[in-house]
């Protein structure tokens, strides 16, 4: 296949579909909706046939009668006219409505309904006559000179069947009176055009499945090209990293800005630590303002011991809040607990060096806190 030997193996992505959709690029079969117009126009006589010819012989035999006093009078032509164009409208209407009806079904049947202005510009490429003859004697030309000769077997095949189904009827409309003669013929006639018309069925059905296949096959891609379109819809991987990247620093920044305003800073004591924030008056938990592994650890110590915020070493607590809390969220009900005894101690020790008490808290022992064992970590 061509698409195989241009490395085309890819079906084509939705986007690749709706791209060639909003070009006009659709699977359309000219044979259903050849088939589905001419269907419709047999089956719009069928119904539809008996009202136009009983009209048709009424204006006829109104235009053959002439009164004498008619041969005089001028207007009486007009009349005759509009009388006729009275009689047979409803029946033309409602036939057109089935076939307007079979028509619009054909051509959306496969592909949709579709709207496109760049389909209707004008293309200078389908001028050239290269391209034409490629067309001519190319798969597609052969496919279309297989489906003619189909055609042309299955019309020739469904006449001969016809032919025999009404060869006696034929024979015996001469005895027939008049106008009933003249009706049966119409009625065989419309039959006969609806059977060679609904023979084309066969033909759709092969032409179809081809047509959605073929369409398929020309919008395959090649694997770079799917590459590409992934890339081009959710972006370049080296800018999101990138974005990444800067969206990461960003957020350090404003957590190095936030440990200043925090109560105190746990500690590993040299590859982590979390700044913690509670408010006494406040109705939520305490909540992580910082946190830091390795050197953003040693930024946020650095930053705690400028602005005398305490620091405790405590490093299953550190690890336990680093790993189940982000910025600026409170934290687990399961570490209320052990958080609780730290800042108690941070507070007691606030306020022994600002003279409220006279007695210093005993010193800290993280051994103490009282962390689950499935928050270790």
């Amino acid at each position: 296949m061509a698409a195989d030997a241009e490395g085309r193996t890819e079906d084509p992505t939705s986007k690749k579909l709706s791209d060639a959709r909003s070009k006009g690029q659709i699977p359309r079969s000219r044979e259903l909706s050849t088939m589905m117009v001419l269907v419709g126009g047999g089956l719009g006589f069928l119904l539809y046939g008996h009202y136009l010819a009983t009209a048709m012989f009424g204006m006829l035999k109104n235009a053959l009668t002439l009164e004498r006093e008619d041969a005089f009078d001028i207007s009486r032509m007009f009349v005759q006219m509009e009388s006729a164009l009275d009689a047979i409208a409803w029946p033309v209407l409602a036939i057109n409505i089935v076939l307007l009806i079979f028509a619009v079904i054909g051509n959306i049947a496969i592909g949709g309904y579709n709207f496109s202005a760049k389909a209707m510009r004008p293309k200078f490429s389908k001028m050239n006559p290269i391209t034409g003859f490629k067309r001519i004697f190319g798969i597609q030309g052969l496919v279309e000179l297989v489906k003619s000769i189909a055609k042309v077997a299955v019309v020739v095949i469904s006449a001969y069947v016809c032919f025999k189904m009404f060869y006696q009827e034929l024979l015996h409309i001469n005895v027939e009176s008049m106008p009933g003669g003249l009706f049966k013929a119409l009625e065989i006639m419309i039959w006969v055009f609806l059977i060679l018309s609904a023979s084309l069925i066969v033909i759709t059905l092969i032409d179809v499945p081809y047509q959605i296949y073929n369409h398929n096959e020309q919008l395959k891609m090649t694997k770079q090209e799917v590459k590409d379109e992934h890339k081009n819809a959710e972006g370049d991987p080296l800018i999101k990293g990138k974005i990444r990247q800067a969206m990461f620093k960003a957020s350090q920044r404003r957590m190095l800005q936030e440990v200043p305003k925090a109560d105190v800073v746990v500690t590993n004591p040299t590859h982590f630590a979390v700044a913690l924030k509670y408010d006494p008056l406040g109705t939520g938990a305490p909540m992580l303002v910082a946190k830091g592994v390795d050197e953003m650890a040693g930024h946020i110590r650095d930053i705690a011991t400028a602005h005398e915020v305490p620091i405790l070493t405590a490093p299953m607590l550190a690890r336990a809040i680093y790993y189940t809390t982000e910025f600026e969220e409170e934290i687990p009900e399961k570490l209320f607990a052990a958080v609780a005894q730290v800042l108690a101690y941070v507070f007691a020790l606030r306020d022994y060096k600002k003279g409220k008490v006279k007695k210093r808290p005993k010193q800290f022992r993280s051994s103490n806190l009282p962390i689950p064992p499935d928050m270790y970590y």
